[in-house]
């Protein structure tokens, strides 16, 4: 599907629309005139019913999912809160896993001090859960590529609970140590796959966005 102005659609149609977010634009608008362009204002340029379901991190890139219309956006945000909504990511981070595949089950909440950080809490996290299966190692770089799926939606989850076992994602900014931000000049995160019934039809819908890193 051919990219509009600004915009890159991985899927369209009368009821959903799911658009690839660059790294380091916002999902949504923010604060001053610097936070106007988003990929929701630039989706609702070219499409006026487009409505927000789901946000991805300003440094994320990937695939993002908006509803055409209230009910669309109902039942979509609906399918979101009962985890219906399947989602794959594909991030690089640094040194070898002991395990080829696994679970990080720790319980996040907000940094408050230091927002818009999160933070492993064990007394008064929410449950978080994020799966993972090691893609290929790089030993040259010291560096895993994994297959992320985030089980809960917590903010920042796939970066906290990376940072959390020891392998940060490289270049980020905001979690990893210095010699592992400047492994990449963004956030080697990327949403490349997401599951969800068609919120007229029921029908099952799956798009895919490969990683450009």
């Amino acid at each position: 599907m051919p990219p509009l102005t600004g915009l890159a659609l991985a899927h369209q149609d009368a009821d959903c629309i799911v658009a690839v977010k660059p790294a380091g634009l916002l999902a949504v608008p923010g604060r001053g005139e610097h936070g106007r362009d988003c990929l929701a204002a630039r989706v609702q340029a070219a499409f006026a019913d487009a409505l927000v379901v789901h946000r991805l991190d300003m440094a994320t890139s990937g695939l993002m999912l908006f509803a055409r219309g209230a009910p669309a956006q109902r039942r979509l945000s609906q399918a979101f809160a009962q985890r219906e909504v399947h989602k794959r990511y594909t991030a690089v981070v640094h040194g070898r896993l002991d395990a080829a595949q696994g679970e990080i089950d720790l319980p996040l909440i907000a940094d408050w001090p230091n927002r818009p950080r999160q933070k492993v809490d064990a007394q008064c996290g929410k449950p978080s859960l994020t799966r993972y299966r090691v893609i290929a190692f790089d030993e040259q770089r010291n560096t895993s590529r994994l297959e992320l799926e985030p089980v809960t939606g917590r903010a920042h989850q796939l970066r906290v609970h990376l940072l959390a076992i020891g392998h940060p994602i490289v270049g980020d900014t905001l979690y990893a140590p210095p010699e592992v931000r400047a492994g990449a000049d963004r956030l080697l995160l990327h949403a490349t796959s997401l599951r969800f019934m068609h919120p007229a039809s029921g029908t099952p819908v799956q798009v895919d966005s490969a990683a450009p890193f």
